[in-house]
């Protein structure tokens, strides 16, 4: 039998190891256990860094379903309300032309920082979607006016495991996709602050963010995503910035959510929209295995 959790497929010789590992007092932790996992099954990024942070959503999630036993968590797990708190004060409106917005700052947040707190605030309270936490390899980027103040805020993060139009559109095989799905990210939040009226800002922004972004995440991961892939809830948004940016919209996805085993749990029906970050990026996806 096949288990998948966070995007990775387990067997059950798999799994004997992980119950294996959790029952070895030389693990004590959720995080030592995490760490021993990554390393007993290869599980490391194109960087060659161990995955523990998704070993542990994915071991909490087998945990949930019975399938492991781990120990309690060694601490008290509670929400970072700080950067929730309503701290940025909205407006004056910024109502000018692209050319006659003076020069803003695109800056990569980094964890832990002002500027983190600040666009976590900045999602929580502005986006529809609200503010989540994401695991695994990611990009925040706060776009602010010269005199400091938030005007914009777009993340970058993992692509979704399986997109029938998506895999369509690139003409990969299962095997090529579990390979190099790494290649392919999303992006999952995109504000624009509702005191700000510049026409064409949010088409500006993605054309010069996703023109850094190849160098930004080779920094951070030591590799270079070759695909963009982005949602637009249907009858909530149309998706004009993407279209004006020249992003390609390739189809829609089913109203189900990732997680969603039985075909019963309905989501938002959304537009799917891909950018390549290459010219070739078709022949990177889908080139043989070695």
């Amino acid at each position: 039998m096949t288990y998948r959790y966070v995007g990775r497929e387990l067997s059950d010789a798999d799994l004997e190891m992980i119950r294996a590992i959790c029952a070895d007092p030389s693990y004590p932790t959720r995080a030592a256990i995490a760490r021993e996992c990554c390393r007993a099954l290869g599980w490391v990024g194109a960087d060659g860094r161990l995955k523990d942070m998704s070993a542990k959503v994915a071991l909490a999630r087998m945990d949930a379903d019975g399938l492991i036993c781990l120990p309690p968590p060694t601490a008290k797990v509670t929400r970072p309300f700080r950067h929730l708190e309503a701290t940025i004060t909205p407006g004056p409106d910024i109502a000018c032309s692209l050319r006659e917005l003076k020069e803003i700052e695109i800056a990569v947040v980094k964890r832990a920082t002002d500027a983190s707190a600040t666009w976590n605030e900045m999602i929580s309270r502005f986006h529809y979607l609200g503010y989540t936490p994401a695991s695994g390899a990611q990009l925040r980027y706060l776009v602010m006016t010269a005199g400091g103040a938030p005007i914009a805020a777009i993340s970058f993060a993992a692509s979704a495991w399986a997109l029938e139009d998506r895999d369509n559109y690139i003409s990969w095989s299962t095997e090529q996709r579990k390979a190099r799905l790494h290649l392919v990210v999303g992006n999952p939040r995109f504000l624009v602050a509702p005191w700000v009226h510049v026409p064409h800002l949010a088409s500006h922004l993605l054309g010069t963010i996703t023109r850094r972004l190849q160098d930004d995440w080779q920094a951070r991961y030591s590799y270079k995503p070759v695909l963009v892939e982005t949602f637009v809830e249907v009858g909530r948004h149309r998706g004009t910035c993407y279209q004006a940016a020249n992003w390609i919209r390739v189809g829609r996805t089913k109203g189900r959510g990732k997680l969603d085993r039985y075909n019963n749990y309905a989501l938002p029906v959304k537009d799917i929209y891909l950018y390549p970050l290459v010219r070739n990026f078709r022949r990177q996806l889908t080139a043989p295995l070695g």
